[in-house]
């Protein structure tokens, strides 16, 4: 019997080669012979360079560029060939600042833009940029300024490429742009789909997790209407309804808009680059997880693509989480979900030593396997499942 574990990071805790190595020594606590495979995995958000790393043969680049609010900072994107892998967090993002600098009113995307530039120059035709935990809500101007677009008000006074300026955004400038972005390929890597603004859009939705108040993100959501406004203005498309506009604050929208991008799903990119769907084909039972189940599971998480997977292939999934709400896994069709609050004393203990409980959690995985096998299709008496030596 082969079992597949492929699981995401449990943000605050364990990265996924940990989650899996913890599950792993839970199942050979019982001196198991089954066939373990691990497939660490991410959803396109922030860490999913670190787990591309285990798959491919990246090359660093060390750069210094400006943080969310203009200050130098080395950080690294890489290579293979001529593909650039550049994670919006290394230089936008809000692990970037202390909790009292967190505002995306004041912050900008412009160093991870330094990021792409540099890429740009060094001959690299395909940018593959993962956006999730930016700092920021500055619809991708940040980027674009950058890469030699200027933002101008009516007054035509520069505008510092910042949240609180999307509001006052009349005229852009491309003319100090030097690239021809027909030529190079723009992949931007996302996992959500919210709009580009509105209830559901990049300011209600994210921005008071990066430090706006209530007042301020209303300025924000309008400051992405006029934007995008302006944006077909100056006939570049309209995205205001587009699925994923509104990721890492309007930077999905606005790199589709002003560079031609493509949003792709950030869960789909890691399943190719993973290989992930022909291991689960070739495995017996899957083991999947990530910190919370919740309702943004459904919407292109790793459970939920892995879930996907899965039943195209008819293969049964169990998921190991920090906590579940909604009962989210029925809807995912998930056989089992073990969560780890279940038997810890609380969400810090959970979080500092949540190792031990995922190797708790690996062994009660095999002993339930073993002590069910009507309700686990049998799998406990296929070849090579022995009894668990407790």
């Amino acid at each position: 019997m082969k079992i597949l574990i492929a699981p995401d990071k449990f943000k605050g805790s364990l990265n996924a080669v940990e989650v899996c190595d913890a599950i792993t020594k839970g199942i050979k606590i019982n001196k198991s012979k089954l066939e373990i495979i691990s497939c660490p995995m991410a959803d396109g958000g922030e860490g999913s360079i670190d787990i591309i790393n285990n798959y491919l043969s990246l090359k660093p680049v060390e750069l210094i560029v400006n943080d969310p609010l203009f200050r130098p900072i080395k950080t690294t994107y890489y290579f293979s060939d001529l593909t650039a892998y550049i994670e919006m967090s290394s230089a936008s993002g809000l692990s970037l600042l202390k909790k009292e600098e967190q505002n995306c009113m004041n912050t900008s995307s412009f160093g991870t833009g330094e990021l792409i530039k540099d890429a740009i120059n060094k001959g690299l035709t395909t940018i593959n940029l993962y956006i999730g935990g930016s700092a920021t809500n500055d619809g991708g101007v940040g980027i674009a300024s950058a890469l030699g677009f200027q933002f101008y008000d009516r007054l035509k006074k520069q505008l510092s490429p910042i949240g609180k300026n999307l509001k006052s955004i009349d005229h852009i400038d491309d003319s100090q742009v030097n690239f021809n972005f027909k030529e190079i390929t723009f992949n931007v890597i996302c996992d959500v789909d919210n709009p580009l603004y509105g209830s559901n859009g990049a300011a209600f939705v994210y921005a008071r997790q990066k430090g706006a108040n209530s007042l301020e993100i209303k300025k924000l959501d309008q400051g992405l209407i006029n934007l995008q406004s302006i944006l077909i203005k100056y006939n570049y498309p309209n995205v205001k309804n587009m699925p994923g506009s509104g990721a890492a604050g309007g930077v999905g929208g606005g790199l589709v808009s002003l560079l031609g991008a493509k949003l792709i799903s950030g869960i789909k990119n890691l399943i190719e680059i993973t290989q992930v769907e022909s291991k689960i084909k070739d495995s017996d039972i899957i083991i999947t997880g990530e910190g919370k189940i919740d309702l943004q599971t459904e919407k292109g998480k790793v459970i939920s693509g892995i879930s996907s997977l899965a039943r195209k292939y008819k293969k049964p999934v169990i998921a190991v989480c920090g906590e579940e709400e909604n009962n989210v896994s029925v809807k995912l069709g998930l056989k089992k979900v073990y969560t780890i609050l279940e038997i810890a004393d609380s969400i810090s203990d959970a979080i500092v030593n949540g190792e031990k409980y995922l190797i708790e959690i690996g062994s009660k995985i095999l002993t339930d396997l073993k002590k069910n096998p009507e309700k686990n299709q049998g799998f406990a008496e296929k070849e090579g499942f022995e009894p668990p030596e407790v």
